[in-house]
């Protein structure tokens, strides 16, 4: 009998979603603004912080590119971007016509070091290209080093862009993710902790620049009685349909993290104590991350040479789905000939490291036969 796929992330109902969609339908709301649209917006508002202001999006890829324009970032600019990260967090720097700048990790939340982004910073500035931007990223929900990189954005008066797309429902020191840079990002695309389908948002400190990323969003229309745009606008609103999605989600949101960490919590009782194989957690109780993805780094020279590789096809063999680390940025085809500060710690993880499955809704059945799997990799 062919055996069920358990999924590395799958998208996971609450209960209430088909209500909001059903009143979307029932009020002909269909279009890209609505009830739905308002109403998640409000609840990330009211989720996130006191202070903040969000605009629904299509999708958190959007929500970068919107942020870099909002940030002031044109051609021929330079954006440093932490390059152990997915591909949406660089892509939007190249839609501008900019110029990324990749800066490696620390390894302790494999998220950009304060000491490369120093030292590209300073470098930069010593070749007359001051940076515009810096994309931080809370890579598989870890929070970066909020400090650390938040001094440095101070001293040289570079703004963050805060990458939060995986990271909803993570805090440092007590604040949620998403709130800390000049612009924060999210995403709710089908795999992350809650879903739209597909779809983002930007959160922003002051209601005036959230309503200008709601007017780029759609289509920079101008305030006439006629279609009139006297700027570049694109087509990245949410659509009222998804964010019904949304507002059943955001009723679940704090159940999914615990169900995730939960996973998180599987995983160390079933590998913490074996050599070689060390699973991603919070450096300090500073951190709290939502575990979207529980992540391994595994050392061949004390496993008797098994590998990542080694583990991730006798997953697959089982019909269990894993997956390398992300690649870093600066050793993609696409982005290998632009500048890159520090040193082979991304790299290291790219090719040790494995995502493991992490979803909020996996069953105990599914982590029996996760567990068999990772028993016999151990003996």
């Amino acid at each position: 009998m062919n055996k069920s796929k358990i999924w590395l992330s799958s998208p996971h109902m609450g209960g209430n979603e088909q209500q909001f969609v059903k009143e979307a339908f029932d009020a002909n709301w269909v279009a890209p603004l609505g009830p739905n649209v308002t109403g998640f917006e409000t609840d990330l508002e009211q989720y996130l912080a006191d202070d903040v202001f969000v605009g629904a999006l299509s999708s958190g890829t959007a929500a970068i590119h919107l942020g870099l324009v909002l940030l002031g970032v044109q051609p021929g600019d330079e954006v440093l971007c932490q390059s152990m990260t997915f591909s949406a967090s660089a892509n939007p720097i190249a839609y501008l016509g900019a110029t990324p700048i990749f800066v490696d990790s620390e390894p302790e939340t494999w998220n950009i070091c304060p000491n490369a982004l120093e030292e590209a910073i300073k470098d930069r500035i010593s070749k007359g290209k001051k940076p515009k931007a810096i994309i931080a990223v809370h890579l598989y929900g870890m929070p970066f080093k909020v400090d650390a990189i938040l001094t440095l954005a101070n001293r040289y008066e570079i703004p963050i862009l805060e990458d939060s797309a995986e990271a909803l429902g993570s805090s440092y020191q007590g604040k949620k993710c998403g709130t800390f840079g000049a612009l924060g990002v999210l995403s709710f695309n089908g795999n992350k902790i809650i879903t739209t389908s597909g779809g983002g948002a930007l959160v922003a400190h002051s209601k005036a620049l959230k309503e200008k990323a709601v007017f780029l969003a759609t289509q920079a229309r101008d305030a006439a009685p006629h279609y009139q745009h006297s700027e570049i606008g694109y087509n990245y609103r949410l659509s009222n349909i998804c964010a019904g999605i949304g507002r059943g989600q955001m009723e679940v949101l704090d159940a999914h993290v615990q169900l995730r960490r939960k996973m998180h919590a599987f995983y160390q009782s079933e590998l913490d104590s074996v050599s070689g194989i060390l699973v991603f957690t919070e450096p300090s109780t500073d951190f709290y991350s939502n575990h979207w993805l529980s992540a391994i780094v595994i050392d061949p020279k004390k496993t008797n040479g098994k590998t990542r590789e080694t583990l991730r096809l006798a997953f697959e063999a089982e019909n269990i789905e894993s997956r390398p680390l992300w690649k870093p940025m600066h050793l993609q085809p696409i982005f290998e000939k632009y500048p890159y500060y520090g040193g082979t710690l991304a790299a290291n993880l790219f090719e040790n490291g494995l995502c493991l499955p992490s979803g909020s809704n996996l069953t105990d059945a599914d982590r029996s036969r996760i567990a068999s799997v990772l028993t016999h990799f151990k003996n």
